[in-house]
């Protein structure tokens, strides 16, 4: 079967398209023939070397796949050998390849109103905006949430399951994504190159963070008293939360199944649905991490492993 690894850390250049053996899947785990795979951000920080030790290589990129269940291992009676799934991978498995075995139960059915390239945009950025906002946020109902970085990945599935939730939601994202954010259903969006969201937000009880740096230092002037800074990309200022009685957190999402499953239900009851800005081919996944890296992008950049006919 085919994949795409890296044996050295260094530039896009370093991806390999490789032939491996057929993956056999163990107890509780199923083998998926792959047709999706999304690119997320970790995974040129992967290939520039700032995640993994170079002992971790080499290394099958890639954090989530959609496709079909081919082979299920001993003990699995959830899902059965033709059934459409999606899932966030552990971090021993890589998404950029033909077949990949994974537990059972970090896998989901898919939800029935997506194709393969849509669902695959879900399962990494969906779980990292969902615990994010409920796990490590306590996000409640009729609480006020303000998400940086609204238009991308995280953020536009994050915005969606907040207000699902009947949360109000406050958005930051660039001026040419200001309706796409406002058609999501965000409350309120701030253009953040135009002013300054601290001028117009007070007292929220939960922000989520994607951007970091200065965006994640003013954020402490937003939140009220008692609520929490959540980042994926780098640790609050402990002293500032302690100031403020609040928590500041930084976190990585992990695979959960049971959380997947309900974020089918929200998709299929037409909740929620992912936005997918460009599809490439697997051979060309080193221009769509190009991009996703350069360029503003909106929403996910999808990879088709196996072509559908």
């Amino acid at each position: 079967m085919k994949a795409v690894r890296i044996h050295e850390f260094g530039d896009f250049d370093k991806l390999r398209r490789e032939d491996l053996p057929l993956p056999e899947p163990g107890p509780g785990e199923v083998r998926i023939r792959v047709m999706a795979a999304s690119v997320n951000p970790v995974d040129y920080k992967i290939i520039h070397g700032n995640v993994l030790p170079p002992d971790a290589l080499p290394k099958t990129l890639g954090g989530d796949v959609a496709g079909v269940v081919d082979a299920v291992g001993p003990g699995v009676t959830e899902f059965q050998v033709g059934a459409a799934v999606y899932a966030m991978l552990s971090r021993e498995h890589g998404a950029f390849v033909e077949f990949v075995p994974e537990k059972a139960e970090f896998c989901a059915h898919k939800p029935g109103r997506l194709d393969f390239l849509r669902a695959a945009g879900v399962p990494l950025a969906g779980l990292t905006a969902w615990q994010a906002l409920f796990d490590q946020g306590q996000l409640r109902p009729e609480q006020r949430v303000l998400i940086h970085g609204a238009a991308g990945g995280v953020g536009h599935l994050a915005v969606q399951f907040a207000r699902a939730r009947g949360c109000g939601v406050i958005a930051t994202c660039s001026g040419a994504d200001f309706q796409f954010v406002k058609s999501l259903g965000a409350h309120e969006v701030i253009d953040y190159r135009a002013e300054r969201f601290e001028d117009r937000v007070k007292n929220v009880d939960v922000v989520l963070d994607v951007v970091g740096g200065d965006t994640l230092d003013r954020s402490w002037r937003v939140l009220k008293d008692g609520g929490a800074l959540v980042s994926t990309v780098e640790e609050p200022d402990q002293a500032k939360a302690q100031a403020k009685n609040a928590r500041g957190v930084v976190f990585m999402a992990k695979p959960d199944g049971r959380q997947l499953a309900e974020i089918t239900q929200l998709i299929d009851a037409g909740a929620v649905m992912p936005q997918i800005a460009r599809v490439f081919p697997l051979d060309e996944v080193a221009e769509a991490e190009r991009i996703l890296e350069r360029e503003h992008v909106r929403g996910k950049i999808v990879l088709e492993v196996t072509p559908q006919v």
